[in-house]
């Protein structure tokens, strides 16, 4: 009897694919509360989570309030904010009118919108919207730039659009470059609703209702939105709330509940109930067919968690956050919705995925030291600015014979030597700087620590003594942006940087045609400047 006993259960606990189901043991279950509830302390915003193996909820916790005023606790019904993770419904969107033909996946966007960069010649395709390939930058770095606070305004998609249609260049040639812009996805819900003849709200609320979410919508309307909300909060010192006053759609601005996420996670492993087609389901969870990047696809991004190949996608507005992660080899999904401003879902539904895969700290998956000791490097040598590509920035200074590393936004560090080549944090000896010459000869640093995979930075020239500073003093202007800056020389590299709204920022010239200017970075060729910021690449300034 014990030996047939368990032989049913061991074939109960495979699943119909093959998959071994995971039968979470007690411990599990309390690691997995404690994860949840980790930053939701008494009388607080909270959490809503769940994971999902071959169409079975194995896991499920809420913990917080939904609104503070009220007392009125999260469950299943309430309604979360899931932003950015609600492109992965306008890709399906566009999905179902590339499954009905109306549209093509290559077909250039100007088809639609024929003000679009009329000066460049090659295709924006919709499918360079769906991965990022557009080189079209992004609405809200472009708002920044003009001095808007955005979630203070009330903007809708078709602003999105007056903005976009001033913009006469790209951050680079369409399909050569993957560069995440939310500006992508509102011209896609815009294309559906071009297609369609109806809103992207009405024509999605469809599409949800075939899924069978019927608490799932997007809102371009945010004085009608419906149903018990999580309000969003921070903590200084104490809990605030604010008011949403938000109408683009497409790249975010959805409002769902678990379970409804729960439900959408059914679909994707093949189970669940609705009146929606498999098959363009099963297609969106893929990378487009072709495509030359192999990050992102259909609203979502593709990567490896440690050593286990995954699906996901991060969501964050304001406090509202939320994740989704995809093991497909497993069958499994993880999702994890916040209204607080103190959770970190990013994190929290990755410690889930250590907990039911039994993974190993992150050290164990990463290169965390150099791996030999190269030629030694002095500490004049080292001395300069090192830049990553998009111009993050590492300057090393000899002050008093001790080096010091310093970054924008952080404190100056002490360094100490550890190898011929090697340095490391004075009070952090497991952030290591390892310097060595890259094939082309130049001096790189490299950067190693715990939580993440080692990166390089170069080292760019050095100003030469005769340069004059002052020659690019004066007043620039972007006619794309109607936005202005004064740069004015002050002492050794320094300058001061006065944008839009007479905001009055610091500027370091670190080689005769770069200068880093907060987050952003400022090119300068034959006197004009390109702009440089995450999301937005050379946008150009003329001297008036």
């Amino acid at each position: 009897m014990r030996i047939l006993l368990l032989n049913f259960l061991l074939i109960a606990s495979f699943t119909s694919n093959g998959q071994s189901q995971i039968a979470l043991t007690p411990k599990q279950i309390e690691l997995l509360d404690g994860i949840a509830t980790q930053d939701v302390p008494k009388n607080a915003p909270g959490i809503a989570t769940a994971i999902i193996q071959d169409g079975k909820v194995i896991y499920e916790k809420y913990a917080g309030f939904a609104d503070l005023k009220d007392s009125t606790l999260i469950k299943k019904s309430t309604r979360f904010n899931i932003a950015s993770n609600g492109k992965q419904f306008t890709a399906l969107a566009i999905l179902t009118l590339v499954d009905k033909k109306k549209l093509k996946l290559s077909d250039d966007i100007r088809k639609w919108f024929p003000k679009l960069y009329p000066n460049v010649k090659e295709k924006i395709t919709i499918q360079n919207l769906l991965n990022h390939s557009s080189g079209i930058r992004d609405c809200y770095d472009l708002w920044s730039l003009q001095g808007y606070t955005w979630w203070e305004k009330s903007f809708n998609n078709n602003d999105v659009l007056n903005l976009i249609e001033k913009q006469t260049d790209l951050n680079f040639k369409p399909d050569t470059k993957y560069l995440y812009s939310n500006t992508n996805y509102i011209l896609l819900a815009l294309l559906v609703e071009k297609v369609t003849k109806k809103t992207f709200v009405e024509y999605t609320i469809e599409m949800f209702h075939q899924l069978n979410m019927p608490n799932t919508s997007f809102e371009s309307d945010y004085t009608k939105i419906t149903g018990q909300i999580a309000r969003a909060y921070f903590n200084f010192d104490t809990w605030t709330t604010y008011n949403w006053i938000w109408n683009v759609v497409g790249d975010g601005n959805i409002f769902s509940t678990l379970e409804d996420q729960i439900q959408w996670e059914k679909l994707v492993q093949g189970k669940g109930n609705s009146a929606f087609g498999i098959k363009i389901i099963a297609q969106s969870q893929k990378l487009i067919e072709g495509s030359k990047f192999s990050n992102y696809g259909y609203g979502l991004e593709f990567g490896k968690y440690k050593d286990l190949s995954y699906r996901f996608h991060e969501g964050a507005t304001g406090a509202w956050k939320a994740t989704a992660i995809r093991f497909h080899q497993n069958n499994i999904s993880i999702v994890t919705l916040t209204n607080t401003g103190k959770s970190i879902p990013y994190n929290q539904t990755r410690q889930m995925a250590d907990v039911i895969f039994d993974l190993k700290s992150e050290d164990t998956y990463l290169v965390t030291k150099p791996t030999r000791i190269g030629k030694y490097i002095s500490e004049d040598e080292i001395q300069g600015t090192y830049l990553t590509e998009s111009d993050f920035a590492f300057t090393f200074e000899k002050i008093d014979n001790k080096i010091f590393l310093k970054r924008v936004g952080r404190n100056d560090v002490e360094l100490k030597r550890e190898a011929d080549n090697i340095f490391h944090q004075k009070f952090d000896p497991a952030f290591k700087q390892e310097f060595t010459e890259n094939s082309k000869g130049e001096m790189q640093v490299t950067a190693y620590y715990v939580n993440h995979s080692p990166y390089s930075l170069t080292k760019v020239n050095r100003i030469e003594d005769s340069y004059d500073f002052k020659t690019i003093n004066g007043d620039y202007v972007n006619s794309e942006t109607n936005t202005t800056l004064n740069i004015n020389y002050l002492d050794g590299m320094n300058y001061e940087i006065t944008f839009q709204n007479n905001h009055k920022t610091k500027g370091l010239l670190v080689s005769t045609n770069k200068m880093l200017v907060d987050f952003y970075s400022l090119e300068i060729q034959n006197g004009e400047l390109f702009l440089n910021g995450e999301r937005m690449k050379k946008v150009k300034y003329v001297r008036k």
